[in-house]
């Protein structure tokens, strides 16, 4: 906060008067008009909040978008290979939506303008799409160094708005409000939801397949290492791709090349939030139920299956979670958040409760005082979780971005390489809407006033 402005009557009037005094002689005196008094003004008072990304992680693949970090200018003469806090992307647009790959990354807005999706990092498998190098429009930059533009083929591009992208291994979805789902790079598995074509060049490809097929409009969407999941506003959950370790949930080990709907314990159950990361997927109910199925390796699924595999969603008893609002799950660990603001995480890894704690097949609490609980702010609590493949973020209904696990890379944010056991606050300029983790970076999307 800052003094701008103030306006003295009498030195002593003054100096008593901020204190909450009045001076023995003042009652006398005729009353004095208002703005006679100290004139306070506030940085940012009447300034609204702007809209910016930050960036942190792993650089040289390009996915945090800085090209001097990876080239040199000559403003700079060392590459960064690691940028260990949040470093601002410079952008026009009001990105509203962000997705981080296997080192790459997808920005969108929510903008009529015909550039809607912007993509920065690897590029080998066309996840990207076709990004046409200077010196040759026939072929394809592997690595994007800077967020450019993907064109999406749009039938009315200036009416459609991008709602949402989503980054796998090496593919990407982008759902849109009229025109549905759009997909790109590597479909070896049908995990972009067209057919498989055999010893198929992704490199330098110009496909970016519209994915048919859904009983009505795609809300969300959400990409695995290699298997896509999608759901309709219906609440039906629709899957596709890799499905050797039950992934896809349609009650088979094999691959999907177009979406199919999921049944298992899901038949009938209206669905309000899917998500994935690496080969286990999860679905909240709208009742506040959690469904999973997939890889169980590491305890993700241990509630209802002592095998390492479920083809089929099953309903996990969740004893002491209470109603369940989101989930994340990652490549080892998965958290989900309830109805009062607490989260609870299980599986391998770094959970969050400390070093000894690095495996678990029940829900574990994590303290509400990690997340900036205290005598003084009784009332905060989580309003986001997210998983990278090795790590958790946690958004507070303040706007604070808290992070734990694995620190590949410097993923974290967090001013060192360590990895972190406990939930730690990351030093963003302003209040955090959203954050995209990926396996070692992370995108965050801040309202700020600076």
């Amino acid at each position: 906060m800052a003094l701008a402005s103030l306006r003295l009557c009498g030195r002593q009037r003054f100096l008593l008067g901020c204190r909450g005094y009045t001076t023995p002689s003042s009652a006398p005196r005729k009353r004095e008009r208002k703005e006679d008094g100290p004139v306070f003004q506030y940085v940012g008072q009447h300034k609204k909040p702007t809209e910016k990304v930050f960036v942190w992680g792993f650089s040289y693949t390009g996915a945090l978008g800085i090209p001097s970090f990876v080239v040199p200018d000559s403003g700079r003469k060392k590459p960064r290979k690691y940028q260990l806090t949040p470093y601002r992307l410079d952008t026009e647009q009001k990105i509203t939506s962000a997705a981080c790959g296997y080192g790459f990354t997808l920005l969108a807005s929510k903008t009529r303008d015909l550039t809607k999706v912007w993509g920065m990092g690897l590029n080998k498998d066309s996840q990207l799409g076709f990004q046409r190098t200077q010196h040759d429009r026939n072929k394809s930059y592997d690595y994007v160094l800077e967020p450019s533009p993907v064109a999406l083929p749009l039938a009315k591009p200036q009416e459609t708005q991008v709602i949402q992208v989503s980054c796998g291994r090496a593919h990407s979805l982008v759902l849109t409000d009229a025109e549905g789902v759009f997909s790109m790079g590597n479909n070896s598995y049908g995990q972009c939801g067209r057919k498989i074509i055999e010893d198929e060049i992704y490199s330098g490809s110009h496909i970016i397949h519209k994915i048919e097929g859904f009983d009505s409009r795609v809300t969300q969407v959400a990409c695995g290492q290699d298997h896509s999941l999608f759901l309709t506003e219906t609440g039906t959950v629709y899957a596709c791709g890799w499905g050797a370790d039950g992934q896809t949930g349609l009650g088979h080990h094999n691959m999907a090349s177009c979406p199919m709907a999921v049944g298992g314990d899901l038949a009938g159950v209206k669905v309000q939030q899917v998500t994935t990361y690496g080969d286990c997927s999860l679905a909240v109910s709208s009742d506040g139920h959690l469904f999973g199925w997939g890889n169980s390796e590491y305890l993700q699924l241990a509630s209802v299956t002592e095998s390492t595999q479920i083809s089929s969603p099953r309903q996990l008893p969740l004893e002491g979670v209470g109603k369940v609002t989101q989930a994340a799950c990652g490549g080892t660990q998965v958290a989900v958040l309830n109805d009062r603001g607490e989260v609870f995480v299980w599986g391998y890894g770094i959970l969050g409760k400390g070093p000894n704690l690095s495996e678990s097949e029940r829900p574990e609490r994590v303290p509400a005082t990690l997340f900036g609980r205290s005598e003084f702010n009784p009332t905060v609590k989580v309003s986001r979780i997210h998983c990278g493949l090795n790590h958790f973020a946690a958004i507070t209904d303040r706007g604070e971005l808290f992070v734990w696990g694995k620190n590949v890379r410097g993923c974290l944010g967090i001013g060192k390489r360590d990895d972190q056991y406990f939930p730690w606050r990351v030093t963003v300029p302003g209040h955090v809407v959203d954050v995209a983790c990926g396996v070692d970076h992370m995108v965050a999307l801040v309202k700020s006033l600076i």
